[in-house]
């Protein structure tokens, strides 16, 4: 029921093809890199059609192919790659891990899926970007959460939703039905806090080999077992690793599902496909994108921009944020956007009001002179990092700008003039007073 196709079909193959040449140089390109053991080059036909359909540049190769690269005169040849080939040993052409982690530190994005018939170069991948796989030929096993179809080894496991990351932007916000899962358990490194859980394991479930005894402790146990996981490296580039290439298949797609528990609730279909689109999107940027436009500050009634700002001068701030939707750059709703006015510290730290697609506030400088920052720093989960900073000097007052009498000094005015008053009183007494003549 669940076998795993063998190819694509000469009619799905050709139709790709021909959409691929029809579609011609559609940028963002995707090199798709396919298992090598299998006469088509891909499996899961359905999944790169409906990539295809939203408008990407499709180019399928197997993962020995002589010809492979990703990089040519120091340019990138393709924005995202596809590895769906868990076992490949060695890598063709001239493509590599390092080159592939250069790929990524150059902000492209990866879309990975191994299985339990793990090579080393995926392994090697997974730790350049925090992520341990398990040894090969084990897998995730789960005696309470299995599908009733399993042959006998509690591999194929039905993941719930309750264990996907709590974020929309990535795994999207429809509710999903149970998730299939065969293959290969993952874990994250804790000092990495790039790294996102996407997809964890029940508190059931572990990592080992399912035709062995339990003789060690296990890999990956309970919630630390990861079914999917992702990274966004700090150059907005993303990775997405899937331990289950099945994940992707048609078979899992349009499988029903049940638990083996007595009383389980069927479902007629998985959430795969749903969730591997979601998926998708996120990783090639089509979701969680976020760009800055216009940015302005004067000062309350003015127009432009001074050369300087004065200390305690009303200022007003304002920035444009978009993200992308469908292609399409719309203005983005967030409440939780805030404006720094930073020297060295934060002086000032105030939330953005949101006011017809442009974010804005008003706020009086701090009374330090100096040069100073507008920042606006955003980093939230599924979401690019958006930052935006804009210098600006603010210089003391002016003499001509001072106050005349300061009203908190009025006691030591008051103690000024009393003293020379009295010091006036004293000299007229002083010089004016006689001593009485004495008598003879």
């Amino acid at each position: 029921r669940f076998g795993f196709p063998g190819g694509w079909g000469e009619a799905v193959w050709d139709l790709l093809v021909r959409m691929r040449q029809e579609m011609g140089a559609v940028s963002p390109a995707v090199l798709c890199l396919g298992p090598v053991q299998h006469q088509s080059l891909f499996d899961g036909c359905h999944f790169c059609l409906v990539a295809a359909d939203r408008g990407f540049d499709l180019t399928f190769r197997t993962a020995d192919d002589a010809g492979l690269s990703l990089i040519k005169y120091g340019e990138f040849l393709y924005d995202n790659l596809i590895i769906f080939s868990p076992s490949i040993e060695d890598f063709g052409g001239n493509i590599n891990v390092e080159t592939i982690t250069a790929f990524i530190d150059g902000g492209g994005s990866v879309l990975v899926a191994a299985s339990s018939d793990i090579g080393d170069p995926l392994r090697e991948l997974g730790s350049e970007c925090g992520i341990e796989f398990d040894e090969e030929r084990t897998a995730v096993i789960d005696h309470h959460n299995y599908d009733i179809s399993d042959p006998g080894q509690h591999t194929l496991i039905v993941a719930d939703t309750e264990n996907l990351l709590k974020a929309p932007t990535i795994v999207g916000k429809a509710a999903l039905n149970p998730i299939l899962f065969r293959g290969v358990g993952m874990v994250a490194d804790p000092d990495n806090p790039l790294v996102l859980d996407i997809l964890t394991g029940s508190s059931t479930s572990y990592s080992f080999f399912p035709d062995k005894p339990i003789t060690q402790y296990p890999h990956a146990v309970g919630k630390n077992t990861l079914l999917i996981a992702g990274l966004q490296a700090r150059n907005n580039a993303r990775v997405v690793f899937s331990g289950s290439l099945d994940f992707f298949s048609d078979a899992f797609f349009n499988s029903a599902v049940q638990k083996a528990t007595p009383g389980s609730k069927r479902y007629s279909q998985t959430g795969n496909y749903e969730l591997a689109v979601a998926l998708s999107r996120w990783v090639f940027k089509e979701e969680g994108v976020l760009r800055v436009g216009a940015v302005s500050h004067h000062r309350v009634g003015e127009l432009a921009p001074p050369n300087a700002y004065t200390v305690t001068d009303l200022v007003e701030y304002s920035i444009v944020i978009e993200k992308l939707a469908d292609g399409k750059w719309v203005p983005f709703d967030g409440d939780d956007i805030q404006l720094e006015f930073v020297r060295i510290d934060p002086f000032v730290r105030t939330f953005l009001k949101r006011n017809g697609g442009k974010y804005s506030v008003q706020f009086k400088l701090p009374d330090v002179y100096g040069v100073f920052q507008f920042k606006v720093d955003y980093n939230r989960l599924g979401y690019t990092h958006l930052y935006s900073s804009t210098q600006v000097s603010v210089r003391p007052l002016q003499h001509t700008q001072y106050e005349r009498f300061i009203p908190s000094a009025y006691p030591y005015y008051a103690g000024a003039f009393s003293m020379m008053v009295g010091l006036f009183m004293f000299s007229i007494v002083f010089l004016h007073m006689k001593e009485k003549e004495k008598s003879d």
